[in-house]
C-alpha cells in the first residue's frame, strides 16, 4: 500500500496506536458493525449470522454501515470469533439468543487432531471483501479481528456459552496434553486468520478474548498466555499494530500486554488511569461503560471527558465501549459520543 495522502497510515487511529500525536482522540466502537443500527437489521433479514459473515458482499455493506453514520476512526471487519472453525468445517452454528454452539463438544486428542489447519483457501470470502472495503474506505483504517485461543476453546470444549468453564478448566488442569494441542490448533487457526486479513489490506487487527476474565493470574500465565502470545508474535512479523482486549481482564491487564500486545483493551470494569499503570509503555483502548449511552446525554459526555482525560496519561489512547455496543442503544446517542470524542480538545 503505497503512503499517499489517503492512506490509513496517518490516520489519528493508526497515529494513536504508535504512541504520535494525534489531531484528536480516535473513536471507534466495538460492534459497531451492526447490533444497534436499523440498517443492518434490514439487511440481515433472513440471513443467519454465519452466512452473513461468508458472503463478501453483505459483510462490505455492514462494516462500512457505522463508518457512513458516525465518521468513526476505524472500521472493525464484520465477523465472528468462530466463523474459521466453520470454514475448517467444525459442525456449529450460531443460535439466536443463545450464541455458538457445537454439535460435538472436544474432549480428547483425536478430537484435537480431526479440526483440519486453517488456509487462506478455506476464508475467500475474508479475502474478497476486505479488498472490497480497502478500496471503499481510503484513509479510514480497517481492523481486522480474529477470538484468541482461551475464548474459542472454551466454545469449542463447552459446546456453547458457559458462565463457569468448568469442562474448559477441567481439561485445562486435568488433561494438560489435550488442552496444549487444542490451545496451539486454535492459535495457528487464529494467527492464519488474521494473516488472511492483513494481507488483504486490513491496517491492524484486535485479538478478542471474551472469557480469559474466568481465570486466575497463575493459570492464565501458565496454560493460556503462551498461546495468545504464538498469535500476537506472529501477526506481529507483519508489521501492523496489535490490539488485545478481554472482559472481566483487571488481574491480567499486565499480562495481556507482555503477550504481544501493542494497544491493550480495557473494560469499563477497570478505571483508565489504573489500567495504563498496568500495561507499562503501551497504548490503551477503551472504556466508557456501554451503558452510559443510556443515561441523559450530558452525564454520557461528562463520563466520556473523564475517560480522554485519563488516557492522556498513556503512550496513546483509542477511545472506545468498555466492551460491545448493546442491542438496543440509540445511535444518535452514539453519533452524539463520537462528534464529541473527536472535538474533544487535546
Amino acid at each position: 500500500m503505497t503512503e499517499s495522502a489517503v492512506s490509513p497510515q496517518h490516520s489519528a487511529f493508526l497515529r494513536a496506536v504508535r504512541g504520535e500525536p494525534v489531531p484528536h482522540t480516535p473513536v471507534w466502537f466495538m460492534r459497531q458493525a451492526g447490533r444497534s443500527l436499523p440498517e443492518y437489521r434490514k439487511v440481515r433479514e433472513g440471513v443467519g449470522m454465519l452466512e452473513s459473515c461468508m458472503d463478501p458482499d453483505l459483510t462490505t455493506e455492514i462494516t462500512l454501515q457505522p463508518v457512513r453514520r458516525y465518521g468513526v476512526d476505524a472500521a472493525i471487519f464484520f465477523s465472528d470469533i468462530v466463523l474459521p472453525l466453520k470454514a475448517v468445517g467444525v459442525d456449529l452454528d450460531i443460535k439466536p439468543g443463545v450464541g455458538p454452539v457445537v454439535a460435538t463438544p472436544v474432549r480428547t486428542l483425536a478430537d484435537v487432531e480431526a479440526i483440519p489447519d486453517l488456509t487462506p483457501e478455506h476464508v475467500p470470502y475474508v479475502t474478497q471483501a476486505i479488498g472490497q472495503l480497502v478500496r471503499e474506505l481510503g484513509a479510514t483504517p480497517l481492523i481486522g479481528f480474529a477470538g484468541a485461543p482461551f475464548t474459542v476453546a472454551s466454545y469449542l470444549v463447552e459446546g456453547g456459552p458457559s458462565r463457569e468453564h468448568a469442562l474448559t478448566k477441567a481439561m485445562m488442569f486435568g488433561a494438560p496434553e489435550v488442552w496444549d494441542a487444542l490451545m496451539r490448533k486454535i492459535a495457528g487457526i487464529a494467527a492464519t486468520y488474521l494473516e488472511v486479513q492483513v494481507r488483504a489490506g486490513a491496517s491492524a487487527v484486535q485479538l478478542f478474548d471474551s472469557w480469559a476474565g474466568a481465570l486466575a493470574p497463575q493459570d492464565y500465565a501458565a496454560s493460556v498466555q503462551p498461546h495468545s502470545a504464538r498469535v500476537l508474535e506472529h501477526v506481529g512479523t507483519l508489521g501492523v499494530p496489535r490490539i488485545h482486549f478481554g472482559v472481566g481482564t483487571a488481574n491480567l491487564l499486565g499480562a495481556m500486554g507482555e503477550a504481544g500486545a501493542d494497544v491493550v483493551g480495557v473494560d469499563w470494569r477497570t478505571p483508565l488511569g489504573t489500567a495504563i499503570g498496568q500495561v507499562g509503555d503501551r497504548a490503551v483502548q477503551g472504556n466508557l461503560d456501554p451503558t452510559l449511552v443510556f443515561a441523559p446525554t450530558d452525564l454520557m459526555l461528562a463520563r466520556a471527558a473523564e475517560v480522554i482525560e485519563a488516557g492522556r496519561a498513556a503512550r496513546g489512547h483509542v477511545f472506545n465501549l468498555g466492551h460491545g455496543v448493546l442491542p438496543s442503544t440509540d445511535p444518535d446517542q452514539l453519533q452524539r459520543l463520537t462528534e464529541f470524542v473527536q472535538s474533544y480538545p487535546l
